[in-house]
Order: C-alpha cells, then structure tokens, then sequence
C-alpha cells in the first residue's frame, strides 16, 4: 500500500471510513457500492486500474465481523470471483433465476451452538460389562 494510495483513500472516504477498513478489510479501499445482501454485508467495486490491483477491484465489507467466507450467498460470490460480470442486483438473469420456494442462505454453523449433530438410533453391538451383585442376606 503506497502512501499516495492511502492519503487518496483518507482524501476520499475520511479518516473514520479509513480507520474502518484498516481493521476489518486489511487495506484501504475505496469504491462505490453496489449492493448489499440480507445479512447487511456491503460490496464495493472500484474499476480504476491505478486505484486498485487486476483481479482485487471487487470486495465485501462484512456486517458481522467474524470475517467467514460462508456469510456471503452464492449469487454474491459469483460476482466477487467475476463468474458473473454484472452484479445480483443489477443481473436481469440472476434476478429471474432464483425461484420463490428458494430457501434464504444460511451461512455455515459450524463450531457453534447450531450446528448440525448426528445422533445414533441403533443398540450398540458392545455392551459394557456392568457386574452382577447378589445379595448375601445376612
């Protein structure tokens, strides 16, 4: 990150957008925005070449802050990785796509309280050995 790039961004966003994206992006960035999922996460798009690098002009400013891959939904994800050009919310095809049963995504559970847990039905074919105490009467 060039001191120019960074002093543009400051110039741009402002110093608490700045201090913002230094913690939770990891670099300065500045773009406009051009949707926001269910979750609340906002994506940016900044296609000026000397602003940002090739491949690394789209990104996602996460609503909650865990930073886990699986907050963002599928039709977004198509559109960070530039399998589709144009974005979910602006895709006529994406839009038309996705039918009305179509469950909301939810991001992977996963190490906390919700997530899926097996459970067995069937009897063990090993028992544990309990003794048999008689009663020796007295």
């Amino acid at each position: 990150m060039s001191l120019a790039r960074t002093l543009r961004h400051i110039q741009r966003a402002g110093i608490k957008q700045w201090w913002h994206d230094l913690n939770y992006i990891g670099d300065a960035k500045f773009g406009r925005l051009i949707g926001q999922d269910q979750f609340g996460n906002r994506y940016f798009e900044n296609l000026n070449p000397l602003d940002e690098l090739p491949g690394r002009h789209r990104w996602v400013d996460f609503a909650q802050h865990d930073l886990n891959a699986t907050q963002v939904p599928p039709e977004w994800h198509s559109c960070l990785q530039h399998i589709r050009n144009e974005p979910p919310t602006a895709d006529k095809v994406m839009q038309n796509m996705s039918p009305p049963w179509k469950a909301p995504w939810v991001e992977n559970l996963t190490g906390t309280r919700g997530a899926f847990k097996t459970y067995n039905t069937a009897a063990p074919k090993i028992n544990a050995w309990e003794p048999k105490v008689t009663d020796r009467g007295a």
